[in-house]
């Protein structure tokens, strides 16, 4: 029998949170996280977790699960949530995905392609080109030979290149071909809405989170972790938010600056988020324009799921 799963997507900012919370409480559900970043302890202003009585009120899977230096990628986010979900199923219980990782969510309702390991010399050839001509350079090369998984990626987020790269030099497919060729194992349906707030709205939004998170104490947060002795060079603090405030804490921008960058490139983040969810021809896109339009789409879809 097939089993359906509703996947609540979308940008930073765009109510996500408050819809999953709303849906597992009226659907006996509870949620699990595709947010590449909310898995990690401490991280939690600046990620924007759930707050204490939203966890409290629903079950929530990968949040505040690891150390920020914890060894962790989408291919062991994949096969832990399945797990998670197949549990959730036996406790009839309803699994509901909530999260703005385009990645995490693919790897949930596509499946992650079995790919080659790593190859030392070629990742050794890599990653000195990238010190060398920096990360435009390698990325450029990856636009040559797969632009489809290029346009998926941004420069900045080096490592998910360099492995593109690799794939394509060992397979001589790209990877986005790897990906179509896949075959899903899973037995379920994926319901699949991205919210979609007006370009407008959204960043005024996320403006106001920003200046929110300040409220909040995350330059005190960013403190506390790195007085724990955490590396600021980890890849879960090269996030947005905390690297511009490291940034600030190193007396390498004002206060000011730091607050316009994360507000700039949280704008930026949700556009990449967005073109992201573009490319999967099964996200039902629900144009958000207020919080009472986030109540009327759940409220349409409890009723759906609840005939």
């Amino acid at each position: 029998m097939e089993r359906s799963i509703i996947v609540i997507g979308g940008p930073t900012c765009s109510g996500k949170t408050l819809v999953g919370i709303q849906l597992a409480e009226n659907l006996n559900g509870e949620i699990i996280s595709a947010d590449s970043r909310q898995i990690y302890k401490y991280l939690d202003i600046g990620t924007a977790k759930p707050t204490r009585n939203e966890l409290k009120k629903v079950k929530h899977h990968f949040i505040s699960e690891l150390e920020p230096d914890a060894d962790y990628d989408v291919s062991k986010y994949e096969k832990e949530a399945h797990l998670r979900i197949e549990r959730i199923f036996k406790k009839n219980k309803t699994p509901i995905i909530v999260g703005g990782s385009g990645l995490y969510i693919k790897a949930l309702t596509d499946g992650i392609v079995e790919t080659p390991g790593k190859e030392e010399k070629l990742r050794e050839k890599l990653l000195k080109e990238k010190e060398k001509f920096g990360n435009e350079f390698i990325y450029n090369k990856l636009k040559k030979v797969d632009p489809e998984s290029a346009v998926r990626m941004h420069p900045s987020y080096w490592k998910r290149v360099i492995r593109a790269l690799e794939v394509y030099y060992l397979t001589g497919k790209p990877i986005s071909q790897l990906h179509k060729e896949q075959i899903d194992t899973h037995h379920y349906k994926f319901e699949e809405y991205i919210l979609n707030w007006s370009r407008e709205i959204l960043y005024k939004n996320i403006e106001k989170r920003v200046d929110k998170m300040f409220d909040s104490g995350l330059v005190k947060e960013v403190e506390v972790i790195l007085n724990k002795g955490y590396s600021k060079e980890l890849n879960s603090l090269n996030t947005v938010g905390y690297k511009e405030t490291i940034s600030y804490l190193e007396n390498e921008i004002s206060l000011e600056r730091a607050i316009e960058l994360i507000k700039r490139n949280s704008r930026r983040f949700a556009k990449r988020q967005l073109t992201w969810f573009r490319k999967n021809k099964n996200n039902n896109w629900i144009d958000i324009h207020s919080k009472k339009d986030l109540n009327i789409f759940t409220d349409k879809l409890l009723q759906k799921r609840t005939k």
